[in-house]
């Protein structure tokens, strides 16, 4: 490597000797690859179009034979061919030299501007047959070979940079990705959803069940978290007055990583006041199919060889039916937690020390049985009290809270309530949440007097939803990892780099 570094730095010299700054300003390209290859498919083989253009990208493939070359030339959008013929080029440049130089000092890497005219090869290849040059940027290290790729994982990852230039559905992954944010965006613009940006230092960290990274402020003298939820924040502002609000930002969380996993994600959260979780769940099912069909072209796609059907209507079930039709358990016949963990272990399930509760136990037997098996769009509703802490009371359910998840591929992807109003309940589920956490439980949350002082202020009934962005880009893009979706996943430092 060091070898081919030094000699990629010699022609970078040699060139600055010869005139040419192997490091461009600027350069103004007329078309981009994917509109010539689009707009001049009907060019006939063998043929030439009076089109001058002018067009960059990075050398990607050379093949220099005598007095021709063809190089392929790729950018943002695509990929074309170069024709590049001596004669042509010396008359164009005023300079005999000018073909020897370029299939000289110019290597596969290298970022290249060229001028010239359309022609279509006769093997069909559209083709700029290239009269003038300049060298845009001069790399000094090599691709991987074009054979084998960049197939080292982890090197993916760690050089996403390298990842984006030689892999174009790793670049398609993040366009689909930038262009599902826009659509979500504008979906919720266009029914007049205000989206309002919430404090990502936090005094309390609040809003969902997770173990929080804590910094230091040192001007205020003053310890802080990073958010793992803007739920508490955009409550504070239908409080004040907002009635349709959302935020699509960053969340942290001091996790573990996985597949599914990272501790740096993107959600977005809404709120509508006069709302419930059912109005909220018609809001979800729209929202997701119209995006989906917007940037997928379809209401379904293929994920890991199954075919996901975003078409509504979504299933509905609520979580003791699930439990009960894949364990053969019936939560809501127990009466004690023993009682309950006995059956569990009859039914080869895992009873955690910390599910201290019938609501918790259920929680766990739908984790392990049922969780997985969801692989159609599934909403299930109406959750444990146990495990939703902001969620109001089920109406007619005791014990449970209107609360849906929303299952695709056997992942949570949504999450949503109808919010709690009630400030002095609220204050008892806190309590209850900090009291956990002091026995241990690091993910339990705690009690924000501020948000607590704002419901006595009085919150309108409200309807929340969260959606996890990265997972459902995994769905749409066929990403079996959510570090695919993410450009720079959190990694070990690498010990090769010191």
């Amino acid at each position: 490597m060091s070898e081919l570094r030094a000699t990629r730095l010699q022609k970078a010299e040699t060139l600055r000797r010869l005139g040419q700054e192997p490091y461009a300003l600027r350069f103004a390209p007329s078309h981009r690859l994917e509109d010539l290859q689009q707009d001049h498919g009907d060019l006939p083989k063998g043929q030439e179009r009076d089109l001058y253009v002018q067009v960059a990208g990075r050398v990607m493939a050379r093949r220099v034979l005598g007095k021709l070359a063809f190089f392929r030339l790729q950018d943002e959008t695509g990929t074309i061919q170069l024709f590049l013929e001596k004669a042509t080029m010396a008359a164009a440049m005023g300079d005999p030299e000018a073909f020897a130089r370029l299939t000289d000092l110019v290597d596969s890497g290298d970022l290249l501007g060229v001028w010239g005219t359309l022609r279509r090869t006769d093997r069909g290849e559209l083709s700029v047959k290239v009269q003038r040059w300049q060298l845009l940027s001069k790399a000094l290290l090599p691709l991987p070979d074009k054979w084998h790729g960049l197939t080292d994982v982890e090197k993916r990852y760690r050089q996403r940079y390298l990842d984006l230039i030689v892999t174009p559905q790793t670049r398609k992954t993040f366009r689909r990705r930038a262009q599902l944010v826009s659509a979500m965006r504008r979906y919720l613009d266009e029914k007049d959803f205000l989206e309002i940006e919430t404090p990502m230092l936090q005094a309390h960290a609040g809003g969902a069940d997770a173990r929080p990274f804590q910094t230091y402020h040192n001007s205020l003298d003053l310890p802080l978290y990073l958010r793992i939820a803007t739920e508490l924040h955009l409550k504070r502002l239908i409080v004040g007055g907002f009635e349709r609000i959302y935020e699509l930002g960053r969340i942290f969380r001091n996790e573990g990583i996985s597949a599914r996993h990272n501790p740096e994600f993107t959600s977005v959260e809404i709120y509508q006041a006069y709302r419930d979780y059912r109005d909220m769940l018609a809001l979800t099912e729209d929202l997701i199919s119209t995006v989906t069909r917007q940037i997928c072209g379809s209401t379904t796609v293929e994920y890991q060889g199954q075919v996901i059907d975003f078409t509504p209507p979504w299933r509905q079930t609520t979580m003791h039916e699930l439990v009960h039709g894949a364990t053969g358990l019936d939560f809501s016949r127990f009466h004690t937690v023993p009682e309950a963990g006995a059956a569990m272990a009859s039914a080869g399930l895992q009873v955690p020390p910390m599910a201290d509760s019938l609501g918790r136990l259920l929680n766990e037997a739908f984790e392990q049985r049922v969780e997985p098996h969801l692989i159609q769009p599934t909403f299930v509703l109406d959750y444990p009290v146990e495990i939703s802490p902001l969620a109001r009371p089920h109406r007619s359910q005791p014990g449970l809270v209107e609360r849906f998840e929303l299952f695709i591929a056997g992942r949570e992807t949504a999450n949503c309530f109808s919010e709690l109003t009630d400030p002095l309940e609220q204050r008892r589920r806190l309590e209850a949440q900090q009291a956990r956490r002091a026995a241990g439980d690091l993910e339990a949350q705690g009690v924000d007097e501020d948000f607590l002082t704002a419901l006595e202020y009085g919150m309108p009934p409200t309807g929340g939803l969260g959606i996890g962005i990265d997972r459902l880009v995994m769905v749409l893009t066929d990403s079996p990892s959510i570090r695919d979706v993410i450009a720079f996943p959190l990694l070990r430092p690498n010990p090769d780099e010191g």
